[in-house]
């Protein structure tokens, strides 16, 4: 695909007054984990619409399992293998920042690994690393829907 005509949305939100360019080298994890929070559930809720229309009600009922943070850090642990030195250490500066707000429902362990998940997801996007965002997010899901690693 041309890529004027793939990153064109891209390129758009760009010229919104206002807009800076994100650096997130400088970014803290925790910010680097806010935007990956918004990046994932949008592609789970993209997924989800995709499938057909239903309530909206239905459409909730199947993102949610996705985006809690047992099910990000379910999904974390299957990646981790799959993941270059630079994001694992983006991962690890996510898992171990000290968060302002705790674990709701959700366990310590699952909670900070769910972070360092959305901080990895947030700084790939950032960096406009979109397909290997993708390719991350695809064996994630894979695993968690089938409960094992696809096979080569």
């Amino acid at each position: 695909m041309e890529e004027s005509i793939k990153y064109g949305f891209e390129r758009c939100i760009e010229n919104i007054p206002g807009m800076m360019p994100p650096e997130p080298e400088k970014m803290s994890p925790l910010v680097q984990a806010y935007i990956g929070d918004c990046v994932f559930d949008l592609i789970i809720r993209l997924r989800a619409a995709g499938r057909g229309n239903r309530q909206v009600h239905k459409l909730h009922e199947e993102t949610s399992h996705y985006v809690q943070a047992s099910s990000q850090s379910y999904m974390m642990r299957a990646i981790q293998e799959h993941l270059t030195e630079k994001e694992h250490a983006v991962y690890r500066r996510g898992r171990n920042v000290r968060s302002v707000s705790p674990a709701k429902n959700q366990s310590v362990t699952d909670y900070r690994r769910a972070t360092g998940f959305e901080a990895l997801i947030g700084y790939l996007y950032l960096n406009k690393e979109y397909e290997r965002l993708a390719e991350l997010v695809t064996i994630g899901l894979e695993i968690m829907e089938t409960g094992k690693e696809k096979e080569d």
